[in-house]
């Protein structure tokens, strides 16, 4: 055989044997897949076929009155798979499909038609239609022409998703809050949303996905593997109207004085119902937003305001009365080299205990407190510790701040100094939601309540979990003290340092607080001031009770907190009294009302009284004038927007039926 024909041979040999060894192993292979097939057939499936997460619904957050403040809305992505329409289908029903999407996006029919036909050629199996539709365009959608069709005939992919919105905007963001994934899978959980996210939240559902090319998937069917269940509704006790009210309140202030941040709270005396919290911080540009819970998180010294508290002990010890006379000589006083001043000069002289308190002396207080408890201090902050002064609230919002009360007998805490200095509000901290829970207990008859910002969790009409009224001390001092500290307060306003908020026509009480924040005597420029008032209204028969904080205001416009808290107390009080509805009496009372209901209703009464002139309301916002006019049964029309620069009907003339006043906002 010649030599050339052996190579061939040889060749063929081992071509064959390659293709015998080949096959063997093909043989070997299948038998393995065979044996191992479940596991093949389960990692083929993960790796084209997946279940994904569909979110449920989250349960809407409402007000008292049933507005929403949080409620979630369902979006829809629309895309196209331009693969699996078929080509009689496609140009059959492409230009009736492009008209519509035209009349409903805006875009030419052409633009629309050039896109499907350049996905269909490039292939696209994952085309953008629509982005974030609402329910009832989806729905349209979903019925135009090859759409119709479905997911396989019609190439439609329906993606939905939800968002969260807050019909209120930017008003009690913080408050409102938010749950949220950070980067690592935590849940960031803050405000009302965090709080009670387990009710909220609801069950996630489960749809079937196939992948279609690389990051894309398009759902199966339409139907869900798992339908998601909504998430509960959580009824707040938060009034959109007093929240409205603070709100603004608060921001037109921190915008006068260009306030660091600052924060207000109103909340109902006797069930610790919150109506409004408001938070405002001032960003790099100067605007306000709700940046963080300040009410509820921020824990500092609350200065003279704390001089309740501190008269309280006093007080319920019997070591001192409102009459007793307490020499504040010049208005300077020394302890352990350390000067407490006062701010007037030359100080007050010699006056009583109560009159202290209403001009907001240092040295008569602080004196006060120092002669009576300077030899034990412990009988001082045990008292304070009585009246729960030391302990959290238990809000169910994440971030409470944590008071601080020092204790003598731990010398890390204490100081030769510490007494005085707590008596007027430095050496202590608390948040500002814990200085008006007290104010608001003195004002409740000495019970102190628990602040509440949930109502109820409900499923349509049927409630699931109801919050009611939680007493954290039936007690905090005896009726009598509380009368005691509840006059002081009203003549705060009357003829204290609060006199400039007075009005005749609605009665308020409470107490100014100035805290000096960052004093350094080595650089006296950094040197900031905390601006508190809180307090009640109406003085006799307390409906609400209200804090209003607001820290590092401009120096050179003014800090004091009678000049810079006050006024919005005192607008957020007036706006709540002007705004006050008519009551129907369901029953009449006899002659054994008590003096409480009987001032109660003589308060409500001067609210509902109608004036017989045109008020001016010239320079007020017209936010404010619109309401004011429209209670005096004037019919209001407006033109601009803000404050009043000219009326058309002017102040001071007398009311006629149906009349029309026209205002010119600036």
């Amino acid at each position: 055989m010649p030599i050339t024909e052996k190579k061939i041979l040889h060749r063929l040999y081992f071509v064959a044997g390659a293709m015998f060894l080949f096959s063997v192993a093909v043989a070997v292979k299948l038998v393995f897949i065979q044996i191992d097939g479940d596991e093949y057939r389960q990692m083929a499936e993960e790796r084209t076929i997946r279940n994904f997460t569909i979110p449920a619904n989250r349960g809407n957050l409402y007000s008292d009155d049933g507005s929403l403040l949080a409620t979630s809305v369902t979006k829809y992505d629309i895309r196209f798979d331009a693969m699996t329409v078929s080509g009689k289908n496609f140009e059959k029903y492409l230009k009736p499909l492009c008209d519509n999407l035209s009349g409903m996006l805006g875009k030419p029919s052409s633009y629309y038609q050039q896109m499907f036909r350049k996905a269909r050629a490039n292939k696209n199996r994952y085309l953008l239609v629509a982005r974030d539709l609402g329910y009832s365009d989806y729905i349209r959608l979903k019925n135009f022409p090859l759409f119709e069709l479905g997911p396989y005939k019609g190439g439609i992919i329906v993606e939905q998703h939800v968002e969260r919105e807050h019909p209120l905007g930017k008003m009690a963001e913080r408050s409102i809050g938010y749950e949220r994934l950070d980067g690592e899978g935590h849940a960031l959980r803050v405000g009302l949303e965090g709080a009670y996210s387990e009710y909220l939240r609801g069950r996630n559902g489960k749809r079937l996905k196939q992948r279609i090319a690389k990051g894309q998937w398009k759902p199966i069917s339409d139907n869900n593997e798992v339908e998601p269940q909504d998430g509960y509704d959580v009824i707040s006790t938060i009034d959109i109207n007093i929240q409205d009210i603070a709100h603004h309140a608060l921001l037109a202030q921190l915008e006068k004085y260009k306030a660091e941040h600052g924060t207000v709270v109103v909340m109902e005396t006797e069930t610790g119902e919150v109506k409004a919290i408001s938070n405002l911080g001032r960003t790099e540009d100067g605007k306000y937003y709700e940046k963080l819970n300040y009410a509820i998180g921020e824990s500092h010294e609350p200065g003279s305001t704390f001089k309740l508290m501190a008269l309280a002990v006093a007080l319920e010890d019997k070591v001192v009365d409102t009459s007793d006379i307490v020499d504040t000589e010049k208005g300077v006083i020394t302890y352990y080299r350390r000067r407490v001043k006062d701010t007037k000069p030359g100080g007050y002289g010699k006056i009583s205990v109560g009159r202290a308190f209403e001009v907001s002396s240092n040295v008569g207080v602080v004196r006060t407190i120092h002669d009576h408890y300077t030899d034990h201090p412990e009988k001082f902050v045990d008292k304070l510790r009585e009246m729960g002064l030391d302990k959290q609230l238990g809000l169910s919002i994440k971030g409470e701040g944590r008071p601080y009360i020092p204790d003598p007998r731990n010398k890390k805490q204490w100081s030769g100094i510490a007494l005085e200095w707590m008596a007027f509000g430095y050496g202590v901290s608390l948040t500002p939601l814990q200085t008006l829970t007290f104010y608001n207990a003195i004002a409740n008859d000495g019970e102190m309540v628990k602040p509440r910002l949930i109502k109820e969790v409900k499923e349509w009409n049927k409630t699931i979990l109801k919050f009611d009224k939680e007493v954290i001390n039936p007690q905090v001092c005896s009726p009598e003290t509380v009368g005691k500290l509840r006059g002081m307060m009203k003549n705060v306003v009357l003829k204290g340092t609060g006199k400039g908020l007075y009005s005749p026509n609605f009665s308020m009480a409470g107490k100014t607080g100035t805290a000096q924040k960052n004093y350094n005597p080595k650089n006296k420029e950094r040197l900031q001031y905390i601006s508190t008032f809180a307090g009640y209204f109406p003085a006799d028969a307390p409906k609400y009770s209200c804090i209003v904080v607001i820290h590092e205001p401009d120096r050179s416009v003014g800090y004091y907190g009678a000049d810079v808290s006050g006024p919005v107390f005192k607008s957020i009080a007036h706006k709540i009294y002007t705004n006050s509805p008519q009551i129907d009496e369901v029953r009449e009372l006899g002659d054994d009302k008590d003096e409480t209901e009987k001032s109660y209703e003589s308060y409500y009464a001067r609210a509902q009284k109608r004036s017989e002139t045109v008020p001016d309301v010239m320079g007020m916002s017209g936010m404010d004038a619109i309401p004011l006019l429209e209670n005096l049964g004037l019919k209001v029309k407006v033109t601009g927007n803000g404050r009043v620069k000219k009326q058309s009907i002017s102040g001071g003339k007398k009311i006629a039926a149906d009349q029309t006043i026209l205002l010119e906002l600036s």
